[in-house]
């Protein structure tokens, strides 16, 4: 019987370790083909409806996409079906923000986000820009729609993406619509909003006036260091009516009593801001990037170099997307032989170079932004006031759908200046009057934004990429209305210059640092700019044109902001540029798109070096500084020992008295700021107020490295000689969307990290840590490479992270992440032949009709 028990148990047990066996590997075997289904068909032959003649599409070992057509329709269909090959999820998912509908997505968690978004109006503004629309735009967005939907046609659910087999697990009714032109378009509202905001800091300025003075708001505030570069330092007025007025305060209350009235408001706003922020990454103030040309006669090659790196939030996928878009025989009707990168979603090249040109881009954070106070009617709150008169509002209904439950309608309230974005927070309170301020018994903030209205960003990609010279590249620059951004240029022929695109609101009074008042027409905007006034270099005498949002020129007579990053990666630039003693050659422009150094260490480390240190300990620490390079390399000790003492430095001197969401989070403007203090040792900032003592600079200093050598030695241990930076200061790429669901499971299959990384946010490989938050973790990162060599287009570079495909576990997933964090490239080739000895090709051809 014991013998018989025992044998039924190992045969039991067998039969169970077979069965496990056999649900393991058919759950591995589901997952694979699950995972592995959405990946793109590269090499072979597809038919395509719609397609008018055959297209060549060659992918290089990097994934990126070479496409080759006899026309135009042809080209932009191409480019439609093959971002939705690689992107769709991301596609759709930017597509939905663009419209407010993320709640149709991801359920009731976003209808506030989709309260905001559909606030702003975007959606709106999209389709007023088609109806205006010329109707060759029309075809090439229809085209790419076409490709598009000709992808989604073939493929559904988790055959597109894995992450739509996750999704059907939460929200099983959904399925992705139809492509349309409206979705591409507003892609650019949402990429606007990421580099043109700077409401943040406009709210920001109105909340510290509630507890700080405005003299003490404007010292954190400061204006633009005289001893840092500017973009066009020989820069001549042009024909203009007049300089801005530049007053530091609108008149509609001062100081304190200002700050108490509208915080309220402003901060409800905020809240909106910031939930948008959690999607899509940093925005406006926190965006930065570096470009720079450089004329032949500085170069090896004698013919331009140009450089770009464009300073985004951490995603994955990239919001890149490389892409080749060539006309087999360039003509009228197909005139395009571009190579650069896109933005999936949208057609064309946004930043790169054709046969003749090259092109760069960094954001200026141009001011476009205005806040307006309304009065409201207390007995219609529909109505506001417009110079003593009651005039009503704008009301325009909006229904929200929501998965899982009943839709939602929310009514967008317009004035004359724009929606009322203060309507998105349903917990606001009306204020009670206060005598001592002019800020009406019943109000509303309302946002004036050149993003609300038409533009023609869609044209403009399509003109540059088109460009054959420098006047045709201005022309197509002039269409570049929204977003203003720094425009550099090289070409063929080796001419170098400068374009500031943009509409830049001249305005009555004011200069957009505080919100205003909007019942007057004292604070009304009077138009833009002409373009031909707006600021442009080309082949200036230095022969090196710099941009890192940095001042543009100093006697400009229009206002384009008061908010200017403020020149540290410029400087460093401009000095590795100048200082070059032999012809410049693409190996030193690497090295510049690579350097780590830290200005902000340049002032802090010699203070470091002379305060008295009464611990024996401390003082050996400090060795680690007195050689160091300034360098933050990811190996480097004395690299974690200042960016920790920084950390350190910023809440000891300013947490006791800003509120928590404005402790300083580390960047250019805190190094402008702290510049300016060490110069007063013993100004109020200081002093901590939750102590008896009054403390001065140099005890703040001390205080701060002791407790910097403290974390390093808890974190990172006793031997010093062992920190490293890199370790500290690492990014993980995060799908924005299931990447951040909370399900450690989940994220574990679309998330990708960590990894160690040089840098911060003010060195020119801007790698961006935030001293507002728990961790060193990095935020924002230089989001592609790019060096253009003008005299043999082959030779130039590039590298994006952390890859081309948007499909988790693809070999195109991650496999740039290496490089791109040595600052290595991978060639930018540009003629078919070069293309063709590297690539796997696929054949797009009409289809047959039956």
């Amino acid at each position: 019987m014991k013998s018989s028990k025992k044998r039924w148990l190992r045969k039991g047990f067998k039969i169970t370790v077979v069965m496990l066996l056999v649900l393991g590997l058919s759950l591995v075997g589901f997952t694979t083909y699950t995972i592995r289904r959405s990946f793109p068909i590269e090499a072979g032959t597809i038919q395509l409806p719609g397609i008018k003649a055959e297209v060549t599409v060659q992918r290089d070992k990097w994934g990126i996409p070479h496409i080759w057509a006899t026309n135009s329709h042809d080209l932009f269909m191409a480019q439609g079906y093959i971002h939705a090959q690689d992107r769709f999820w991301q596609m759709d998912f930017w597509r939905h923000i663009g419209s407010g509908r993320l709640a149709e997505m991801f359920g009731s968690s976003q209808i506030d986000t989709d309260k905001y978004l559909r606030t702003m109006g975007w959606a709106r503004v999209a389709q007023q820009e088609i109806r205006q629309m010329d109707a060759e735009m029309k075809a090439h967005l229809q085209a790419y729609a076409d490709g598009v939907n000709a992808y989604l046609a073939e493929r559904q659910g988790s055959a597109l993406s894995l992450e739509y087999a996750i999704l059907q697990l939460l929200n099983p009714k959904y399925r992705p619509e139809p492509w349309q032109p409206l979705h591409s378009l507003t892609w650019g509202k949402v990429m606007a909003y990421d580099l043109g905001r700077n409401l943040d800091r406009e709210i920001e300025r109105s909340i510290l006036l509630k507890t700080l003075t405005p003299t003490q708001v404007e010292e954190l505030f400061p204006a633009y260091p005289q001893n840092l570069p500017v973009i066009l330092p020989k820069f001549q007025k042009g024909n203009t009516d007049g300089d801005e007025d530049l007053e530091q305060l609108p008149l509609i209350a001062s100081g304190k009593e200002v700050g108490e009235a509208i915080t309220p408001a402003l901060k409800s706003i905020n809240q909106s801001m910031m939930a948008l922020e959690q999607l899509i990454g940093s925005t406006g103030s926190n965006v930065g990037s570096n470009n720079w040309v450089i004329s032949g006669q500085r170069t090896e090659t004698g013919k331009p170099i140009l450089a770009n790196d464009p300073h985004l939030a951490v995603q994955l996928p990239s919001i890149w997307y490389e892409v080749g878009l060539h006309c087999t025989s360039k003509s009228a009707e197909c005139p395009y032989n571009v190579t650069g990168f896109s933005f999936a979603g949208m057609l064309g090249v946004i930043i790169g170079h054709s046969d003749r040109t090259a092109w760069g881009v960094t954001n200026i954070q141009s001011d476009v932004m205005d806040l307006y106070i309304e009065k409201i009617n207390p007995k219609n709150p529909n109505q506001y006031e417009v110079n003593g008169k009651w005039v009503n509002m704008q009301l325009v209904p909006e229904t929200i759908q929501v998965a899982g439950t009943q839709p939602i309608v929310q009514t967008v309230r317009y004035t004359r200046h724009g929606p009322i974005l203060s309507d998105v927070s349903p917990s606001l309170q009306q204020l009670k009057q206060n005598q001592k301020v002019e800020v009406p018994q019943n109000y509303a903030v309302a946002l004036r934004w050149t993003a609300l209205e038409p533009s023609k960003l869609a044209d403009s990609i399509l003109q540059m990429n088109r460009a054959q010279n420098w006047q045709e590249f201005r022309a197509a620059a002039s269409n570049f209305d929204i977003a203003a951004q720094n425009l550099v240029y090289a070409d063929v022929e080796g001419n170098i210059g400068y374009q500031m695109p943009g509409k830049l609101p001249i305005r009555a009074k004011g200069n957009g640092r505080y919100p205003v008042p909007g019942w007057t027409d004292a604070y009304e905007w009077q138009g833009y700019v002409n373009f031909e006034q707006l600021p442009t270099s080309f082949n200036p005498p230095q022969g090196y044109i710099v941009t890192a949002n940095n001042l543009v020129a100093k006697d400009y007579p229009y206002l384009i902001t008061t908010d200017w990053v403020y020149g540290y990666r410029a400087q460093r630039i401009v000095e590795m540029i100048a200082q070059q003693a032999e012809p410049i050659a693409i190996e030193d422009v690497q090295q510049i798109q690579g350097d780590d150094r830290n200005l902000n260490a340049q002032t802090l480390v010699p203070l470091l070096k002379a305060i008295y240190l009464n611990n024996s300990r401390l003082a050996a620490t400090r060795k680690l500084l007195l050689n160091w390079n300034l360098q933050l390399e990811m190996t480097s000790p004395a690299a974690a020992l200042f960016e920790v003492f920084w950390k350190h430095l910023l809440a000891d001197t300013f947490h006791d008295q800003l509120p928590k969401e404005y402790f300083p989070d580390g960047g250019d403007r805190w190094y402008a700021v702290v510049q300016n203090l060490v110069k007063q040792p013993n100004s109020f900032w200081w002093d901590n107020r939750q102590t008896p003592t009054v403390e001065n600079r140099d005890q703040i200093l001390q205080q701060a490295f002791s407790k910097a050598v403290e974390e390093l030695e808890r974190i990172q241990g006793k031997d010093a000689k062992n920190w490293n930076w890199g370790k500290l200061h690492t990014i993980t790429f995060r799908n924005a969307t299931l990447g951040k669901s909370g399900v450690a499971p989940i994220e574990a299959l679309f998330n990708r990290g960590a990894f160690a990384t040089a840098g911060n946010g003010e060195t020119v490989n801007a790698n961006r840590w935030k001293a507002n938050k728990s961790s060193f973790e990095v935020t924002d990162i230089p989001a592609m490479r790019m060096i253009v060599n003008l005299e043999n287009l082959d030779n130039s570079l590039a590298m994006h992270a952390p890859g081309q495909s948007g499909h988790a576990f693809h070999q195109h997933y991650t496999d740039m992440v290496e490089p791109w964090r040595k600052i290595e490239y991978h060639p930018m080739w540009q003629q078919k032949t070069a293309i063709a000895n590297n690539a796997a090709t696929l054949r797009l051809i009409p289809k047959l009709e039956n």
